[in-house]
Order: C-alpha cells, then structure tokens, then sequence
C-alpha cells in the first residue's frame, strides 16, 4: 500500500471518526465534563506554581535586603560601641586625676565628688535622635573631655611642684609626740658652766623612737661628728640642710633619698649629751636657722 493511498482512506475515514466521537460525548456528558475540569486543574496547578515561585523569590529578594540593612546597622552600632568605650576610658581617667587633684590640693571631705551623679533635667518632651546627631554629640563630649583633661594635667603639674617645694621645706618635727627641751640661741652650759650658743632645738626623746626626716631630700652626711655623736645630715636640694645629731644608730646612708616623715635614725644620747634627746638643726646655703620659723606652733607643747 502506497503513502498516497494511506493518506487518501484517512480522508475518507476523519469525517465519520468526528461524528463518532461527538455522538460518544453526547452520550456521556459527566465524563466530558471530567475531562474539562482536569484540563482547568492542570493549567490552574501551572499557574499557581509560577505564582508562588515568583512569590518566593521575591521573599528572598527582601530576606535579602533586610539582612544587609541589618548588617549595616549592626557596624553603626559597633563603631558606637567603640566611640563610648573611649569615652568611658577618658572619663575614667578624669576621675583618677581629679582625685588625684584632691588629694594634692588636700581640698576637703565632700567637696568633690567624683562619685556623686549630676544632676539633670528638664520637661521638654523626648523625640527620636537622628543616628548622625548621636554621633556628632558622641564627638562633642569626646573634644571636651580632651579639653578638660589637658587643663587638669597642667593644673595637676602645678600642684604636683607645689607638693615638691611644700615637702622640700622643713616642716615638722623629727619626733613623733614630741616637746621642745631646749631652744636656739644663747643658754647656759649644761656640762662646764657659763654660756654658750646652741644652733638648734632639742625634742624629748626615748632611746630608740624614730627620727625621722622633716622634708624630702638626699642624705648628705651619715656618720660622727665631734660634739654631735652620730649624725644624719640631708640635702632637700633649694639649699636647705637639716640635721639631727646624737642619734643611738643611723639607719641611712649617704645618697639615699628620703620622703618626708621616713625614719633616718633611731634617739638616743650619743656626743656632748645629758641624756637621750634628738637634737635638730636647719641650715640655708651655709647659714644657721632658728628650726622654730619653719615649724610653726609644730614642738611648742607635747603633741
């Protein structure tokens, strides 16, 4: 059989297989139905497949998004993060130096505190900060604590030397709970008879007390001296000299640097002395001093 006479009876035959099949719908109409609704279902399916594939990129699209907007917020928040740590470092550091400050300047009790909060107030209702607004307060508090950190380190630097001329002065006694015994200046002999010149002041002492040094300095001399017993001399470097004589030992020696108030000796009753005392002179450049102008009411009675 030829393709040419195939094609021929298939002619002649789609007419009658038409009439067949619709004769065979009209007959069963549930079926056709069943038929068209599978079709609405399949393409209805296909649509509401691309529908939500389109729907779930979009959610990654703004998932997306949304976490690199976070991300960028979170470095803002870091770099605030940081920025207040400096200024918590900065003001730490003003509260040490400001009590540091009442310390040296010995302001009273209560006078500074660098504890107590500060007061604050206000009844203007709160809005929402900008972001570049809390920064650029951030910095604003940042340039005064700078500010105020350099004029107190000048004005701690000026109270520090200060303390240094204060404490290079003599400006105690060398004996805790002391008297004066003998003054300076002219007196009677104690040991031949006649008059003499005393260049110093004695204080009431037992043997053994500390002496201690009346100023900050460096020991110049730690030895015997005709007359003196042992001897402890110290240099406060602005040509002041202080020495304590008759002394049971020394507990220093040459070249060390003593701090106001530190054990240089013990008392006792060594050299030209009647019993143990601590015998106290201040020199200026070469000369003798009256110890009593530098002291004050310090040794005038028991303390």
């Amino acid at each position: 059989m030829t393709l040419h006479s195939i094609y021929s009876q298939a002619q002649t035959k789609l007419p009658e297989l038409g009439r067949r099949l619709h004769q065979h719908l009209a007959r069963k109409p549930v079926s056709a139905a069943i038929v068209f609704i599978g079709c609405g279902l399949v393409i209805g399916g296909a649509l509401n497949a691309a529908g939500t594939a389109r729907l779930q990129a979009e959610v990654a699209q703004q998932g997306t998004a949304l976490e690199s907007t976070r991300r960028e917020a979170q470095r803002e928040v870091n770099a605030l993060a940081a920025r207040l740590g400096e200024l918590q470092a900065q003001a730490n550091r003003l509260n040490a130096l400001g009590d540091r400050l009442t310390r040296i300047a010995k302001l009273g009790d209560g006078e500074f505190n660098f504890d107590k909060p500060v007061g604050v107030g206000g009844a203007e209702a709160s809005q929402d900060m900008p972001a570049r607004q809390l920064v650029d307060g951030l910095d604003d508090v940042g340039a005064q604590f700078a500010s105020a950190g350099r004029q107190l380190s000048v004005l701690e630097a000026l109270l520090f030397d200060q303390e240094l001329e204060r404490n290079a002065m003599p400006s105690r006694s060398p004996v805790a709970s002391s008297y004066i015994t003998s003054g300076y200046g002219g007196r009677a002999d104690p040991f031949g008879g006649g008059s003499q010149f005393h260049k110093g002041i004695d204080f009431d002492a037992n043997t053994g007390d500390p002496v201690m040094t009346v100023a900050d300095g460096v020991v110049s001399y730690s030895g015997v001296r005709s007359g003196y017993g042992n001897v402890v001399e110290v240099d406060h470097g602005n040509g002041f000299v202080t020495r304590y004589a008759h002394n049971s030992r020394n507990t220093v020696q040459v070249g060390d640097l003593v701090r106001v108030g530190q054990e240089i000796a013990k008392a006792g009753s060594t050299g030209r002395s009647t019993g143990a005392h601590v015998h106290f002179e201040v020199w200026e450049n070469g000369r003798v001093h009256n110890p009593r102008k530098f002291l004050g009411d310090i040794g005038a009675k028991r303390q």
